[in-house]
């Protein structure tokens, strides 16, 4: 395996087992399976692909459902596919510079758009009961996102200017 792909194969391993830290955070909510398995992913994507991120994001909230018993059952697929989608459209939106734009569309995207599935799915009165939990949970990876991001890109591009 050539060096730089194997470079980004651990660090998309490592940002999944950050997530997977994140994972037995629990945000006490409706939901049990809000918890701050996305600020890793969400971060991954200042050193990694924004697909190989949402790849991390998908394997964090597993790790969530997990620890969670897997309350929805098969179902968490589906929020899985959902993780991978909110952190690649984040990422998208980084790489391309939309620096203010990313913020809202990921909170309308993961905190409202990602559950409502489940209201045809399941039912209305579960999509309401558990919007306000993600919506929390979204806001706190976002806050916690929204902190570290600019540390870390200083990190990272510091050292890319360096011969390695």
């Amino acid at each position: 395996m050539e060096r730089q792909k194997l470079r980004k194969l651990i660090l998309t391993a490592m940002v999944a087992a950050i997530c997977a830290v994140g994972a037995m955070i629990k945000v006490p909510a409706f939901i049990s399976t809000a918890a701050l398995d996305s600020a890793p992913a969400f971060l991954g994507v200042v050193f990694l692909s924004p697909i190989l991120a949402g790849v991390a994001g998908l394997i964090g909230h597993f790790i969530t459902a997990l620890t969670s018993g897997f309350p929805l059952g098969p179902l968490h697929i589906i929020i899985a596919v959902e993780m991978l989608i909110v952190v690649w459209v984040f990422g998208m939106m980084h790489k391309k510079g939309m620096h203010f734009w990313k913020w809202p569309v990921v909170l309308v995207l993961n905190g409202i758009v990602a559950p409502l599935p489940f209201y045809f799915i399941i039912s209305p009165a579960f999509f309401w009961g558990a919007l306000g939990s993600i919506l929390m949970a979204t806001v706190i990876n976002l806050i916690i996102v929204a902190v570290v991001m600019p540390i870390l890109s200083k990190v990272f591009v510091r050292k890319e200017g360096r011969a390695q």
